[in-house]
């Protein structure tokens, strides 16, 4: 049975507001989804012709990685307009045109904002470089140079060096936490952030469902701008930067993460209000602090309505014993926050290789990621089971993995194109050169060879989220305490009367357990989940879940 043929768009609701707690959301890197017109780069009406793929696998929304104008020195990250879509990927019409036809198919789009930064061709810093006394001359962060010339202060960019970049026209340093070409915008100025919720406004006039906010944390700056402390040895991870970059050797309290972001998050969620339906996802990049902001950002109804941090995108294997530290941290400084998770992005390696996982593991992870409380991100090609591709240095696109190389290879390997058809020399993503090469290892692994096999990875994943969304206790229930017992996770999770009972072993071995008390019924046999067994105990084999029904008195 083909899932796509086959397939029955369902009704977006109106009335539900909440639709994003507990949601599952397609993650798409635009570049390497689907090409239309032959030139080897991903684009909208790309886009809107996989459609019908991304309806197939049950998901909630797609999240689109930035499409707006842009030099493309970050491939997108970098915006020189707001408001218009850069001819790499078409046009505003296309847009439109993609909304109109998720909505028709039940998905609704979310799309990538990057409010911390622009490109420095945008127009706003091409004015406010050009003198310290024209209209936006205070739009982006700008100071003076120490005694002996030297930056302001030690803040460093996360791509590598100091943060502060010296412009001629000014004799003033202006800020970049990311590349030169990428000016940090002031929000301390209310003319910086009315113009940006005037961009959001804009695309919520276009029906946008939502935004994902990239570098949410990365807003502000300390107004008295203020050198960091270092950061001791033991407490420096690279779950943000890699460790050869000394962006990990400091403690970024004043670079980042500055308390006036809230205030601006309420002007940004009120506009949200005004739109029902829709919802905002903070990217949090703070290797220290990220749940701790999650909980800020996500409290109460008056900021963003989720964040994810980068605790399930470390580079360390995700154990039952970390996968329960972290909701007990969450607990405690998220309570009435909400988590969207994630194992792999446009930014980090895939998970497949980043924890080097058989394919029964993957299948489990799917599984668990599809019971955990809070929202879900899947990444394209995820549901396939691609590992890392290998990018020769001579192929590189990523100026972060040119910078490191060869410590650190950088993010092409993760965002090498999609594979769809088994026969076409570019795997049916384009009929030109791709940006970037086709991994081989990808090839085998293509949607057409998964659609034909019935026990496929891309089958096991529209089964998990069919289970999930079949079930209100998963999508917007609570759960009782995330525990472990040995290399076995395991929580109950509730919803009015309906009560599951989730454990999953995370090893190649077999594993046993005490069930809770009561009356359990095995259920999710088509994930692979144990029977419950009579005299109490739970036998679970290698990667193996067991999900059980707590029987209705």
């Amino acid at each position: 049975m083909n899932a796509i043929v086959d397939l029955v768009p369902k009704k977006l609701s109106a009335v539900d507001k909440d639709w994003w707690r507990g949601a599952v959301i397609y993650q798409i890197y635009p570049r390497s989804f689907q090409d239309s017109n032959a030139d080897g780069i991903g684009d909208l009406l790309g886009i809107l012709q996989r459609l019908p793929y991304i309806a197939s696998l049950g998901v909630d929304a797609i999240w689109i990685s930035p499409f707006f104008t842009s030099p493309m020195k970050d491939f997108g990250y970098d915006v020189s307009d707001y408001c218009d879509v850069d001819p790499l990927f078409g046009s505003l019409a296309d847009f439109d045109a993609v909304v109109e036809e998720a909505h028709r198919l039940g998905v609704r789009v979310m799309i990538d904002l990057v409010l911390s930064h622009t490109s420095d061709q945008h127009h706003w810093f091409v004015e406010s470089r050009a003198s310290r006394d024209n209209p936006k001359a205070d739009w982006f962060v700008w100071a003076d140079p120490q005694p002996d010339g030297t930056p302001p202060n030690n803040w460093l960019s996360i791509f590598g060096g100091s943060a502060w970049h010296w412009d001629a026209r000014r004799e003033q340093y202006y800020l970049h936490n990311f590349l030169i070409s990428q000016p940090d915008l002031n929000f301390h100025n209310p003319e910086v952030q009315d113009a940006l919720l005037d961009v959001t406004r804009f695309w919520l006039e276009r029906k946008v469902d939502g935004f994902r906010l990239d570098t949410i944390n990365f807003y502000f700056a300390d107004k008295e701008l203020r050198s960091n402390p270092p950061l001791p040895p033991e407490k420096r991870n690279s779950n943000i930067a890699p460790s050869v970059n000394p962006y990990n050797h400091q403690e970024h309290i004043y670079s980042k993460n500055q308390p006036e972001n809230l205030a601006f998050l309420e002007r940004f969620r009120a506009i949200l209000n005004e739109y029902p339906s829709t919802t905002s996802l903070g990217e949090v990049g703070d290797a220290q602090l990220g749940l701790n902001i999650l909980g800020q950002y996500t409290s109460g109804d008056d900021h963003v309505h989720m964040c994810y941090a980068f605790e399930f995108l470390a580079e360390q294997r995700l154990t039952a014993e970390r996968i329960a530290e972290v909701f007990a941290k969450l607990d405690d400084v998220a309570k009435n926050g909400w988590a969207c998770w994630a194992f792999s992005n446009h930014d980090v390696k895939r998970h497949s290789s980043r924890w080097d996982l058989p394919p029964a593991a993957l299948r489990l992870y799917a599984t668990m990621m599809m019971c955990l409380r809070g929202s879900v991100c899947l990444y394209q090609g995820e549901e396939l089971g691609f590992p890392e591709a290998d990018v020769a240095f001579e192929d590189l696109q990523d100026p972060y993995g040119i910078e490191f190389w060869p410590e650190y290879k950088g993010r092409d390997g993760c965002r090498t194109p999609m594979t769809w058809d088994k026969s076409n020399l570019n795997a049916g993503v384009s009929e030109g050169k791709t940006w970037l090469p086709i991994a081989s290892a990808h090839l085998a692994l293509c949607v057409e060879r998964q659609e034909e096999d019935p026990t496929s990875l891309l089958h096991h994943y529209r089964k998990a989220i069919a289970f999930r969304q079949a079930h209100q206790c998963l999508t917007k229930g609570t759960d009782d305490g995330v525990r472990f017992e040995g290399d076995i996770v395991y929580f109950i999770r509730s919803s009015g009367r309906e009560k599951m009972f989730c454990a999953f072993n995370l090893s190649d071995t077999p594993s046993a357990l005490d069930m809770p008390s009561g009356n359990w019924l095995q259920t999710g046999a088509e994930l692979g989940s144990a029977n419950v067994s009579a005299d109490g105990k739970l036998h679970l084999g290698p990667w193996q879940p067991c999900l059980a029904l707590k029987a209705k008195v």
